[in-house]
């Protein structure tokens, strides 16, 4: 039987079947995934094939299917093995706020340049727009403008009175999305919202750091009443990325890689070379100054 993975805990997987049954199931054997190191060898959205155990309610994943794509983040701060967050998606959105808790737009650049490189189309949801005072609400359109003119594309909601919650929602349909972003971001409010039948955790903040605490232990897909799945992940505290050259990482900056043609150099890093368009375009504003260093600090940690 053929169907997909909508929950895993490490020791069990929960398989959606395709009609629409979950069974529990074990991993048969050792799996290895395109030599990859990975601290779980199956994850949320592989599709699996299974077989019943007999005389047992469980099954057992006997084969995962090639993956279209995947996204993935650092198993620790200082590891080189790394996590498979979700695989096989459509779309890849960041839940992002302004302020409680805050995002950083490097948090916010290393989530793009990690979709991007696994060939995950990305947006930003800006959430949390109803606790915004003039002041925020400036500094999230100057933030909106950067990254429109980047070329992703923003969304301003709020999980507490709805507010562009429906273009989120015709957004969704028939697709598989993930949302990621910090604890306390209101990634399983804005699930909630979207679809009132679904109840995942919702946590609150903590007063000491104005951060948010976890709630969703394991990431989870769920089926939305309109067609298609969100997978809600576990908040992240910063994106790692892993096997990356240094060479590669302005190609997952959309406007550093238009401008790549008219550099002097065609294997121009964008850091030392004479005749650099992204550089020029940095000091006409035409490149974000936030971005580009956002691109320095990754290719330094790379």
């Amino acid at each position: 039987m053929e169907g997909i993975v909508v929950k895993s805990t490490g020791s069990w997987n929960i398989v959606r079947l395709h009609d629409g049954t979950r069974i529990e199931c074990k991993l048969k054997g050792q799996f290895r995934m395109h030599n990859i190191k990975h601290t779980n060898p199956v994850a949320i959205g592989d599709r699996v094939f299974v077989e019943l155990v007999q005389g047992d309610s469980h099954g057992m994943i006997t084969q995962i299917k090639s993956r279209e794509n995947y996204i993935i983040r650092k198993a620790t701060k200082l590891s080189k093995v790394s996590h498979i967050i979700a695989a096989n998606l459509d779309h890849a959105y960041l839940i992002a706020t302004m302020a409680l808790p805050r995002t950083s737009n490097g948090f916010i650049d290393r989530f793009l340049v990690t979709a991007a490189a696994y060939f995950i189309p990305a947006s930003i949801i800006f959430n949390k727009i109803d606790i915004y005072d003039e002041e925020l609400m400036k500094a999230l359109e100057d933030l909106i403008n950067v990254y429109e003119n980047a070329g992703y594309r923003c969304y301003r909601t709020s999980a507490l009175n709805g507010e562009g919650v429906e273009k989120i929602r015709e957004l969704l349909r028939g697709k598989v999305s993930l949302f990621a972003g910090h604890s306390g971001a209101g990634k399983s409010a804005l699930i909630k919202t979207i679809d009132p039948a679904l109840n995942p955790r919702t946590g609150v903040l903590s007063d000491m750091h104005q951060k948010g605490m976890h709630t969703t232990t394991f990431a989870e897909m769920y089926e939305l009443a309109g067609h298609g799945f969100i997978v809600d992940t576990p908040g992240i505290k910063e994106f790692g990325l892993i096997d990356f050259e240094k060479t590669e990482i302005h190609r997952c900056f959309p406007e550093m890689d238009r401008l790549l043609p008219y550099c002097q150099y065609k294997n121009c890093t964008h850091t030392h070379e004479p005749g650099c368009a992204v550089k020029s375009g940095v000091e006409t504003g035409s490149v974000s100054m936030l971005r580009y260093n956002s691109y320095l600090s990754i290719i330094h940690d790379s």
